[in-house]
């Protein structure tokens, strides 16, 4: 990593002279969040300390495939005593666009992230933004605390690592990833167990949903954009939930002429209702898909990111249209015509 050796080296002391930790991630966590987490918590006990993991009511349960993480300690309200514990945020970029910032009165914040956007709200802000993934990060620590890792906190950093890096297909797959798989197998997490348990342990209702958004394919400007809207009612019809949406950008990414995929979902319940949740995937660096989502409130990589939106579908879709055009095609002064795939 050429990023962050001085920081490394201040949440090291932190971690070894604290006492009591509280761990975050982002909203709605993802393989990498989930992995980060548990994998932080079992380095922490190792060591003796008393570490809790915080996930809001609303991020609850985990979708399928991630449901056999063990969630030991897990809290869903900030502990009495937060102001007297390091608070460990994990894989978030920004704070306030976080239901962790409920956290944010810990004695000490420990920013821990990739994320080449991470705002930098952290009393230490340890971002290494060449890192594959932040289970990169923490594997790292673990190095430098001179932890061995039990076969659950291998199996998290596992899980963390193939879920970011597309396992191993993304940009962003350098050598130190398949040298921490390499280390983390040696270690005994089983390969194919995972590799069944997250992409092919498949419900019926997912698989529903599935072919539903398939046959809702728009493709606009020469196909450049590739956009699926998911109403409630079509998560309704399909038998399934929300967390089933997970993997459908990437059969949006693959499409060919394809320079940014996105899928948008409605989100139907609590607070959130009305909104839209944006996920968008680039498919080179013709078009950073971070700039996007900032305009919008949100964040994330180059060719991973997302927001939140009020927006309507139809005002949304011509936002997108004009911030690709502006970065691929920045002297025109339209769109191309819009076709349906």
């Amino acid at each position: 990593m050429s990023d962050g050796a001085a920081t490394r080296e201040l949440v090291l002391e932190r971690i070894r002279a604290d006492e009591r930790f509280a761990l975050a991630t982002h909203e709605r966590p993802d393989g990498d969040a989930l992995g980060s987490l548990i994998a932080m918590q079992g380095l922490l006990g190792a060591l003796g300390k008393d570490s809790t993991m915080f996930i809001a009511p609303e991020d609850l349960p985990l979708p399928h495939e991630y449901s056999s993480f063990l969630l030991e300690g897990l809290i869903q309200r900030p502990p009495a005593d937060i102001a007297d514990r390091t608070v460990v945020f994990l894989d978030c970029g920004n704070i306030d666009r976080n239901s962790a910032s409920v956290l944010r009165d810990g004695a000490h914040l420990l920013n821990i992230d990739h994320h080449h956007d991470n705002t930098r709200f952290g009393t230490v802000d340890h971002v290494v933004s060449d890192a594959s993934c932040t289970a990169e990060i923490v594997w790292d620590l673990m190095h430098g605390l001179g932890v061995r890792p039990t076969p659950l906190v291998a199996e998290a950093l596992y899980i963390g690592l193939i879920t970011d890096t597309g396992r191993f297909m993304y940009e962003n797959t350098g050598p130190r990833a398949h040298v921490m798989a390499a280390e983390l197998i040696e270690a005994g997490v089983d390969v194919s167990e995972v590799n069944r348990r997250l992409y092919e342990d498949v419900p019926a209702a997912k698989l529903a949903l599935l072919a539903l958004a398939l046959g809702q394919v728009q493709r606009f400007d020469s196909g450049e954009l590739t956009i699926v809207a998911l109403s409630v009612d079509d998560v309704e019809r399909a038998g399934a939930d929300e967390s089933h949406s997970e993997g459908i950008i990437d059969h949006l990414r693959a499409l060919q002429g394809t320079k940014v995929a996105v899928l948008v979902r409605e989100l139907g319940s609590g607070e959130r209702k009305g909104q839209h949740k944006v996920s968008l995937r680039a498919t080179d660096d013709d078009v950073d898909v971070s700039i996007i989502a900032r305009e919008q409130g949100g964040g994330g990589h180059r060719r991973a990111a997302g927001f939140s939106t009020t927006l309507a579908v139809d005002e949304l879709v011509e936002f997108l249209r004009g911030a690709i055009d502006a970065q691929r095609h920045p002297s025109s002064d339209g769109h191309a015509a819009a076709t349906l795939a």
